[in-house]
């Protein structure tokens, strides 16, 4: 196995979108229950890249294996330097280290970006999930009881956090956010 983490490209959409759409079928950390298709993903693509929030995919050799992206956590301004990571990996792939690969890498991109906090939004409460972002600092900051209908049952969201650069400590460059 020979991992690596490189900036996502177009290209890369129709392997995005098999990963998330086995976790879209057969999880609880998307509430999503319908795959978006290979065109949707190059839309979300082109929309995070757009706004160069990092994009980044793990790859072994040229193959796809896992993802990570994080966005700003709400559209109104005085959110543009918090961010909310979203990160799958391929379902056979799992429990190899390319979750926390891909999640390194992406701490180190938004806080290079400005980001200045990372939030995790857990659907499900997913123990993998919860367990990789613990491990990479992330504290959990809140649950939510009971907000989706998933898979027959009612699912927690859990949301966990990460300061990043100098966090809450100072504020932030002046960089036109504000």
């Amino acid at each position: 196995m020979s991992l690596s983490v490189r900036r996502v490209n177009v290209d890369d959409a129709e392997a995005i979108a098999a990963i998330y759409a086995h976790h879209v079928l057969n999880g609880t950390a998307t509430y999503e229950v319908v795959p978006p298709t290979g065109d949707e993903t190059v839309e979300k693509i082109l929309t995070v890249t757009g706004r160069s929030w990092p994009f980044l995919v793990a790859c072994d050799g040229s193959e796809v294996v896992g993802y990570a992206y994080a966005t700003q956590f709400r559209d109104r301004p005085p959110y543009a330097y918090a961010c909310e990571n979203s990160i799958y990996v391929a379902h056979d792939r799992r429990g190899g280290g390319i979750g926390k690969l891909l999640l390194k890498a992406l701490l180190e991109a938004a806080d290079a970006y400005g980001f200045r906090q990372m939030v995790a939004v857990i659907g499900g409460g997913e123990p993998a999930s919860v367990a990789l972002h613990g491990s990479c600092g992330f504290e959990q900051v809140g649950c939510l009881t009971g907000m989706g209908w998933k898979a027959g049952r009612w699912l927690d969201t859990v949301y966990m956090q990460i300061a990043l650069g100098g966090g809450t400590a100072t504020a932030p460059i002046a960089s036109g956010k504000d």
